[in-house]
């Protein structure tokens, strides 16, 4: 099927440059003088990308983006805004109602062409249906690591013999990793005051343990013993972390992949993993500063960006455009590339 390109731009140069770009690149395009045209030929043609001005008359690109994320025929095209340096404060707008990336303007050519490569290479891995077994995982997560969505991802991970009787992970522990269960039988069970155990639940091959822990970034909350022995896949909490949080189009594959397509399981971690990227870059920098008794402007985080991006578990650029978002809230300062917590009670109380 040939690849199509739908180009949104009320600036003539501009629309016809970059659809020149995409033609040159072997792309099929069309092009829209305003949002409502747009909007009309994304539905006609159901083109394999949009790439869209944010700033148009009669409909701005939110407007088109909302009203093609409405449409079931056209709400999983990947959708590329096109932005003016001085809109990029209202670039998380975009984000949060469904655009996949964006780019400034002006750009270069292999910008634009990279951003469409990048999200062709994740249509393709939304397409494919991965089977929830020890194969279908792994070629989930390299068919992942080779797109360049998330590049620090290992491609197989170690099985690990568990004999009857012998624990998995403890009660009130933090969790350090994600169990499959290859095979073998698994109970998850708690301990009541007076010591005495009841089971919580049971796993057999195929099931997923201690994912909801990570996702909540707390203690278990049951323990899980062997009841036979077991063959276990362990996947590192930072792996596990950064296919839930670097996007959630892929987020809802991976944990399609690890509820076994039970709906009620894969909405509540869902929920869980994007209830506020804001909330979690806020705790960051509150822990960052409490443990490290760095209040008061005399004392900047020294800890890089992209570390601070491992810790809440996101993308560096996500965090950079949140960080962003507090300086001009006045929650922080940055000098000098270092960053200041201004108001640390705010930020623990942050709404949203």
């Amino acid at each position: 099927m040939e690849t199509s390109i739908l180009v949104i731009d009320d600036n003539t140069d501009i629309r016809e440059n970059t659809a020149e770009i995409l033609d040159l690149a072997g792309y099929k395009t069309f092009t829209a003088e305003n949002g409502k045209r747009g909007v009309e030929l994304a539905i006609k043609e159901r083109p394999t990308v949009i790439v869209c001005d944010i700033m148009m008359p009669e409909l701005d690109g939110y407007g088109v983006l909302h009203l093609l994320r409405k449409n079931p025929d056209t709400k999983n095209i990947p959708f590329i805004f096109l932005t003016a340096k001085t809109e990029r404060s209202d670039f998380r707008k975009g984000m949060e109602m469904g655009a996949d990336d964006y780019i400034t303007k002006p750009f270069e050519d292999i910008e634009l062409l990279n951003a469409v490569e990048i999200r062709l290479k994740k249509l393709s891995i939304l397409d494919q249906k991965y089977t929830p077994t020890p194969e279908g995982l792994h070629q989930f997560l390299k068919d992942v690591k080779n797109s360049g969505l998330i590049e620090k991802l290992s491609e197989q991970y170690e099985v690990h013999t568990y004999e009857k009787k012998q624990l998995i992970y403890s009660e009130n522990k933090r969790p350090r990793f994600l169990y499959y269960l290859v095979s073998g039988k698994v109970k998850g069970f708690k301990t009541n005051e007076e010591g005495k155990e009841y089971i919580a639940n049971l796993y057999a091959d195929g099931d997923f343990l201690g994912y909801t822990a990570l996702i909540e970034d707390k203690n278990y909350e049951d323990s899980a013993s062997v009841l036979e022995d077991a063959e276990i896949m362990l996947i590192p909490k930072d792996d596990f972390l950064q296919m839930v949080y670097n996007d959630i189009s892929i987020a809802s594959k991976f944990i399609h992949i690890i509820t076994q397509n039970v709906k009620d399981k894969e909405d509540r971690l869902l929920s869980l993993a994007y209830s506020s990227l804001r909330k979690r870059v806020a705790k960051a920098l509150v822990d960052i500063v409490t443990k490290f008794r760095l209040e008061g402007n005399a004392n900047p985080i020294e800890i890089s960006r992209e570390d601070i991006a491992q810790y809440v578990g996101t993308a560096t650029e996500s965090l950079i455009r949140t960080l962003s978002d507090f300086k001009a809230e006045k929650n922080i300062d940055i000098k000098s590339g270092k960053i200041i917590v201004n108001d640390i009670e705010k930020l623990k109380h942050l709404l949203y």
